[in-house]
């Protein structure tokens, strides 16, 4: 299996280069040259032997499958539920995706914790030190913290934008007691680090210098092993049986993963909504209209407040019929004007796709999650409920409806209160993070500020 750069202007790479690079030389997002066609999986089959199924595929002969299922064993051992992403009914054929069962109660544990085993065994078998540099939203921070602590391979440096994240969501990247994992807090909007960490990955010589990579969605591996849950919820539901999913949506790395089980022969057919809230860049996207830097605005459901989506990309490269060259100049106008229209026949090729997308705003969100507690008795987080609020009203379909899950309400303590005067705790197996102090440091929305502080941790580890 070969990767080769959405932007055309870099050398195919095999899956372990891709994942450790994470961000191609030319700027660009690694894709695979074809996507693998990978045998559904049996309604018997664990998630363990999913993942390694799949994971193997993409892997191709860069990583034993034994290897990769080792791999998958340690990463979900931590999780309070057997089946990792275990499928509730919540109404007549409406169905929960349960993907906050991990260590930091959200689903960014579920490729996280495998992305961290995956560096642990190549770095310890190649006897090498890398610099991990992740930007969050909310749960990707807490979830890298989580699974990287303690690596005796990797320092990881998390940016996460000031203010702009639950308490609840900051407590678990800062308060891990790890000297690996390093925090920072940015005056700014997530899209803001984001553009950061784009653009010192995209620094070569920094890049070479300090053994840098990233662990965000634009890492290969996250969409990969995202696929997996797609994957099993087809296969418990049955093969023969169209699902629509709607996936809580901000920088659309969960909506791709279910794209590409699609491509990989592992759903009955590809309906995909992404639910977004009023950062709904891709909503705009979808119905064919420009790439624009546009000001993100601060709602309930923080982890989706994104006006970049930068696995949007990936889906623009196939939508453009694998026209690197095209890519590469849509996301240079954009760097030039703040404004890029998409080439006609990408968006001619997006409104075939199987791909949809639904707006919930803040007061629905919480409409929701009130009809939510009324009519099951459970509380969940606001991201869900704008994924259960957009599935309520989504177009008629024949077959079930899932909603990803995507955290537990227990992160979101202050609107779990406004919706339903509930004070809600953090349960039992994520108290550790409560009995110990935050480590963090602020500072401006600047690449230089961020240069400067990965030099003096890589200069400390040496």
């Amino acid at each position: 299996m070969k990767y080769v750069s959405t932007r055309g202007n870099a050398e195919p790479v095999d899956f372990v280069s891709a994942s450790l690079t994470g961000l191609a030389p030319d700027g660009g997002l690694f894709s695979p040259v074809t996507f693998p066609q990978i045998e559904r999986p049996d309604a018997t089959a664990t998630y363990i032997e999913t993942a390694t199924s799949i994971l193997a595929a993409f892997a191709g002969s860069s990583l034993p499958e034994q290897a990769i299922r080792e791999m998958a064993v340690r990463a979900y051992a931590p999780f309070a539920h057997q089946s990792v992403a275990p499928l509730t009914e919540v109404g007549p054929g409406r169905w929960m995706l349960e993907l906050h069962h991990g260590p930091t109660l959200a689903f960014k544990d579920v490729a996280m914790r495998l992305i961290a085993q995956l560096y642990d065994h190549i770095l310890g078998q190649r006897g090498e030190r890398m610099t991990i540099l992740c930007a969050t939203s909310g749960d990707t921070g807490g979830a890298a913290a989580s699974a990287f602590a303690g690596s005796k391979h990797v320092d990881i440096v998390i940016l996460h934008p000031l203010d702009r994240i639950s308490p609840t969501q900051r407590l678990f990247m800062t308060a891990t007691g790890a000297d690996n994992v390093h925090n920072f807090a940015l005056e700014g909007d997530f899209d803001g680090t984001q553009a950061i960490l784009k653009l010192l990955l995209a620094d070569d010589q920094f890049r070479r210098r300090t053994r840098l990579a990233a662990v965000n969605s634009i890492n290969w591996v996250r969409v990969a092993a995202q696929s997996v849950y797609f994957a099993q919820a087809q296969a418990q539901l049955g093969h023969d049986r169209n699902i629509r999913f709607v996936v809580p949506t901000g920088n659309f790395g969960d909506a791709l993963a279910g794209y590409v089980a699609s491509r990989c022969g592992l759903l009955k057919s590809l309906d995909i909504v992404s639910a977004v809230n009023a950062n709904d860049a891709m909503a705009r996207l979808l119905a064919g209209m420009p790439l624009t830097k546009g000001e993100t605005a601060a709602t309930l459901s923080p982890a989706m407040d994104i006006q970049l989506p930068s696995n949007f990309e990936r889906l623009l490269f196939e939508a453009a019929g694998r026209d690197g060259a095209a890519v590469a100049s849509v996301y240079a106008s954009l760097a030039a004007k703040g404004e890029a229209p998409l080439p006609k026949a990408a968006a001619t090729s997006l409104d075939a796709m199987g791909l949809s997308a639904e707006r919930v705003s803040d007061h629905q969100t919480i409409d929701e999650m009130k009809r939510a507690y009324a009519e099951t008795g459970w509380i969940v987080c606001p991201h869900t409920a704008v994924g259960l609020a957009a599935a309520r009203r989504s177009r008629h379909v024949d077959g079930p409806v899932v909603t990803l899950a995507t955290a537990h309400a227990a992160k979101f303590p202050e609107t779990v209160k406004r919706a339903l005067g509930i004070d809600l705790g953090l349960p039992d197996r994520a108290s550790e993070f409560t009995s110990r102090p935050e480590k963090f440091d602020t500072g401006p929305m600047s690449a230089d500020f961020v240069r400067q502080r990965v030099d003096s941790i890589v200069a400390k580890a040496d």
